[in-house]
C-alpha cells in the first residue's frame, strides 16, 4: 500500500485485512506518527516511511520488501474482498505464473476511460492492469524491470504490462473478483484543492507523453501533443481572462 497524506481514511481499510497477511505501507507523506500507530495497532503490517519519488519508486522499493512469491499492490481507497486473493493465486498456478499483471473488474467506472474485457467473461486478456489493483509475482516483476521511474504519477502500470507484453508475458483481468474506488485517497485541504489540480494535470500530460514517446519513438509523441498542448494553453488563457473580468466587475 503506498499512501500520502492518507491517514483519515487509511484504518477503514487496514481493519478489513486478514491478520496472518503480511502488509507494507509505504508512507509518502514521512508522518512518523502515522507509522507509530499503524505498527502499535497491527501486528502484521510494516510502515516504511520514504521520499516521495512518486508510485514507481516507492512500489519499486516495497517490492524489495516483498518476501513471499506473489504480492498485491492496492489503493487504500479500494473496496477489495481479500477472499479473492486465493482467485489470483489459483489462476497464477493454471498460468505456471507467466503473466505480468493480474487485476479484478471494476464496479461504476466509465467504459471510455477505464477499459476492461466483456462482462460475460470469466476472466480474459487485457492491455493493462489498473495501478490500484495489482496481482504480481515477484520475481517475474523483476523479470520484466520493475516499473519505469521516470513516471511519478500515472502510466506507469500502462507501460509496465505494455513492455512486458512484448516480452510475452500477458495481463488478465479477472471478473469474479470485483471492486469499486470510494474516491480519492489523499486528503487535500480546500486551500490546496487548485494547486492539486494543477500537479494532478501536469503529471498526466507529462507521463502520457513519456508513455509515447516509449512506445512510438519521441517525434511520433510530439506530433501527437502539440495539439494537447495547444488546447490546454487556449484553456488557460481562456480562464485568465475570465478570471480578469470576475475580478474587474467586483470592483463596482
Amino acid at each position: 500500500i503506498i499512501t500520502y497524506k492518507s491517514e483519515n481514511i487509511i484504518y477503514d481499510f487496514l481493519n478489513k485485512i486478514p491478520s496472518n497477511l503480511k502488509t507494507i505501507i509505504i508512507e509518502n507523506s514521512q508522518n512518523y506518527d502515522l507509522k507509530t500507530k499503524i505498527e502499535k495497532k497491527y501486528k502484521n503490517i510494516s510502515v516504511h516511511l520514504k521520499e516521495n519519488n512518486g508510485i514507481s519508486s516507492s512500489l519499486n522499493f516495497a517490492v524489495d520488501l516483498v518476501e513471499t512469491k506473489y504480492f498485491l499492490q492496492i489503493s487504500p481507497d479500494i473496496d477489495f474482498d481479500f477472499n479473492d486473493l486465493n482467485l489470483f493465486i489459483d489462476f497464477a498456478n493454471k498460468k505456471k505464473d507467466n503473466f505480468a499483471a493480474l487485476g479484478p473488474r471494476f464496479l461504476e467506472v466509465k467504459e471510455k476511460s477505464h477499459k476492461q474485457i466483456k462482462e460475460d467473461l470469466d476472466f480474459g486478456k487485457i492491455d493493462s492492469i489498473h495501478g490500484s489493483c495489482m496481482f504480481i509475482n515477484k520475481i517475474e516483476f523483476i523479470k520484466i524491470g520493475k516499473f519505469d521511474e521516470n513516471f511519478f504519477l500515472y502510466f506507469e502500470e500502462t507501460e509496465y504490462c505494455y513492455r512486458a507484453k512484448k516480452k510475452g508475458y500477458p495481463s488478465y483481468q479477472l471478473n469474479k473478483s470485483k471492486v469499486k474506488s470510494k474516491g480519492r485517497s489523499v486528503e487535500i485541504q480546500e486551500s490546496e484543492k487548485k494547486k492539486m489540480k494543477n500537479f494532478l494535470a501536469w503529471h498526466f500530460i507529462w507521463s502520457k507523453f513519456y508513455f509515447y514517446r516509449k512506445k512510438y519513438t519521441y517525434y511520433v509523441a510530439i506530433i501527437f501533443f502539440v495539439p494537447i498542448i495547444l488546447r490546454t494553453l487556449m484553456k488557460l488563457i481562456f480562464y485568465r481572462f475570465i478570471k480578469k473580468d470576475i475580478n474587474n466587475n467586483d470592483k463596482y
